[in-house]
């Protein structure tokens, strides 16, 4: 059966709020505002919880990255003609640079500054390639435009927006959202988290989905406190800890991959202001567990009043928990770009599978 093209829906950036939380800069004249390293860590299904709380709320999402990621590489205009520092040191795009000179860097302004001082003298880059150390060595060009030195790499430190927390475990307090991982809007790649927290969210407005037109959530946050601390962007989504009560309510079952049927069962999303609502949704096939495990089965939304605010599944979504026969089924993760009505779920177990 085919099914057609989807897409990623973990979150969407909210421009007028997030501004300051996502940032980007090239080393080669302009900061722009706004790492393969998927750690796993599979729990044995001995020690998985036997309930959970359902949850279904949206919230801000901020992840800084551990180390800084080159997202693309460019030329410099010199004197001498237009040369390109960091390619021909052997960086590559998705590289993760842990350290420059032996001095740790977490953002880009810390990299800035080490090639800036270092003037046009070599440097030596530590970074991470697919998840393996290496090391480079540059020499920053003098740009023709300002004179100061630069590398010529798109680098990126943080990213921001809006999803919705799966579940929480009332027993450890961890939680989980998006029911995949944030990936680098240019690599592709995950994000290594250094750190991390969610914000109390309010959804103000609802794009709906269209045919090749995915939708969008978009929602204010508080910036005053954060309600929880992330520590780890793995495969199956994000995951933290929280002392707050925002999530509190009745634990239901978590259902096994071999319980999961066809049929009806019901997502739990916020689409309205701050409103937890259930939807109808239908089950329409379950996937072997083999291939991109954000994929585990299909839905459809039938219920007529999701359909008149969203048209469907849009992004944003990523995380609204599903239920079946009272028992915690999975996660929304993706919409299908031709048919915003059907979407990809993954299993709560596999979710579980890849907190740490």
């Amino acid at each position: 059966m085919k099914e057609g093209k989807s897409v990623w829906g973990w979150f969407t950036i909210a421009v007028c709020v997030l501004l300051g939380m996502v940032s980007c800069a090239v080393l080669a004249g302009k900061i722009y505002t706004g790492a393969d390293q998927p750690a796993v860590v599979c729990t044995a299904e001995a020690e998985r919880p036997k309930s959970l709380v359902p949850v279904g709320k949206t919230v801000g999402i901020k992840l800084f990255s551990k180390g800084v990621m080159v997202v693309a590489l460019s030329e410099i205009s010199t004197r001498d003609g237009c040369i390109w520092p960091a390619k021909d040191s052997g960086l590559e795009v998705g590289d993760i640079i842990t350290q420059v000179d032996h001095a740790s860097v977490n953002s880009i302004e810390e990299v800035e500054a080490l090639v800036r001082n270092a003037g046009g003298k070599a440097i030596e880059i530590q970074a991470l390639r697919k998840g393996r150390k290496m090391e480079v060595t540059a020499e920053a060009a003098p740009c023709l435009a300002d004179g100061t030195y630069k590398l010529g790499a798109w680098l990126r430190d943080s990213m921001a927006g809006i999803g919705t927390v799966t579940y929480f475990d009332p027993v450890t307090k961890t939680f989980a959202a998006l029911g995949h991982g944030i990936n680098d809007v240019d690599t592709g790649l995950l994000i290594p988290v250094r750190s991390g927290g969610i914000m109390s969210s309010s959804v103000t407005a609802v794009v709906p989905g269209k045919k090749s037109e995915p939708g969008q959530l978009h929602g204010t946050f508080d910036l005053t406190k954060d309600i929880g601390t992330l520590f780890a962007n793995g495969s199956g989504g994000v995951f933290g800890h929280t002392e707050s009560h925002a999530f509190d309510g009745e634990a239901v079952p978590v259902a096994k991959r071999s319980e999961v049927r066809t049929g009806a069962a019901v997502i739990r999303c916020n689409v309205e202001g701050e409103k937890v609502e259930e939807y109808t949704v239908e089950i329409l096939r379950i996937y072997p567990e083999l291939g991109d495990n954000t994929r585990n089965l299909l839905l459809q939304v039938n219920d007529e009043r999701l359909l008149s605010i969203t048209g469907g599944i849009v992004q944003g979504m990523s995380g609204s928990p599903i239920l079946q026969d009272g028992e915690l089924v999975g996660a929304v993760t993706h919409v299908l770009v031709n048919d915003p009505t059907r979407g990809y779920g993954i299993f709560a177990e596999t979710m579980l599978d890849t907190e740490r």
